[in-house]
């Protein structure tokens, strides 16, 4: 009986194993769409009527010369960035992507204003994207301690007087966000924060709701996931905490129609941001990351106005 029982307690334990071993490589791992050098546009009829200018602005932005850049992470993780150089001694933008995204997509927008307004900027692979090594996706959890590394680059580089100004869309500005709490050097102006999560537990979570999943259960085997197979916790930092210690200048961004990352996520960051300088944009009838291309206008001018007072 008791042999019996042993028996069935180590089916159901292997089982639930290689069930949690699964919904982390689905959710952390990183994909063969993500260790190549392409990317996908953005569908649905959200993004539909945008796919035109998308495309206009990445065959320019393919078109430029551009410096491959790597470092070596704290925990030794090769780090892969493109420099693009369009003015001696101008301010540095340090642009990082979204989950499952590429620098060149969602960067394209905030890469040629760089170089229309005469900024020099780096676009920047997450790790377990692109060109960049590492084998998991961690929201922001480790990317954070990245951004301090390409901070550094920047500053051997060119120097500690270089004006720097962060800046990221969805997990790329939670990232941004987050690492706003690890100590950044004076010369970080501000961050631009596009359409952040609050934390990684809360995306996650709305996710799952989203699919339909229980997500109690599966909330549970995710978090397991990510501390057993990849050695991080989900809870180990969020954009909304970061922000109660933030005194950078901050300018956050969001679509009213991201249905993906609500726009509440960014409202309560910029209200729990203790910085004086910080300003909420949100962008009418903006799905999830594509604020630029709806009202490019806008964007560029609250940009401009961010900008110019930052680095007074």
């Amino acid at each position: 009986m008791m042999k019996k029982w042993l028996r069935n307690t180590g089916a159901v334990l292997s089982a639930g194993g290689i069930g949690v071993y699964t919904v982390y490589r689905i959710v952390f791992v990183r994909s063969k769409k993500n260790q190549s050098f392409e990317y996908e546009m953005p569908q649905g009829k959200q993004y539909d009527p945008y796919a035109e200018m998308i495309q206009k602005n990445l065959d320019t932005v393919r078109e430029l010369p551009f410096q491959q850049v790597f470092i070596e992470a704290k925990d030794g993780t090769t780090l892969a960035a493109a420099y693009y150089h369009f003015k001696d001694g101008a301010p540095v933008f340090v642009f990082f992507h979204g989950y499952h995204g590429s620098a060149l997509r969602d960067g394209n927008g905030i890469l040629l204003y760089a170089r229309k307004e005469g900024y020099n900027i780096l676009l920047v692979n997450q790790r377990a994207h692109g060109r960049s090594g590492g084998k998991a996706i961690t929201f922001g959890i480790r990317e954070r301690y990245d951004c301090l590394e390409w901070i550094e680059y920047i500053n051997r580089r060119f120097g500690e007087k270089t004006e720097i100004i962060l800046a990221g869309i969805s997990m790329g500005a939670s990232t941004v966000l987050m690492a706003a709490e690890l100590g950044l050097p004076a010369n970080v102006k501000g961050i631009i924060a596009d359409c952040p999560f609050s934390s990684p537990k809360e995306i996650l979570q709305a996710v799952m709701k989203q699919m339909k999943f229980p997500v109690h259960v599966t909330y549970a085997a995710v978090k397991l996931g990510a501390k057993v197979f990849g050695g991080f916790d989900v809870e180990e930092a969020s954009a909304l905490e970061a922000m109660e210690h933030c005194k950078v200048p901050v300018l956050f961004v969001h679509g009213d129609a991201d249905y993906f990352v609500p726009c509440e996520m960014s409202r309560r960051c910029y209200e729990a941001c203790i910085s004086p300088q910080k300003k909420l944009v949100l962008v009418k009838g903006a799905a999830h990351a594509i604020s630029y291309c709806v009202d490019g206008e806008l964007y560029e001018k609250e940009l401009t106005e961010f900008i110019e007072k930052i680095l007074i």
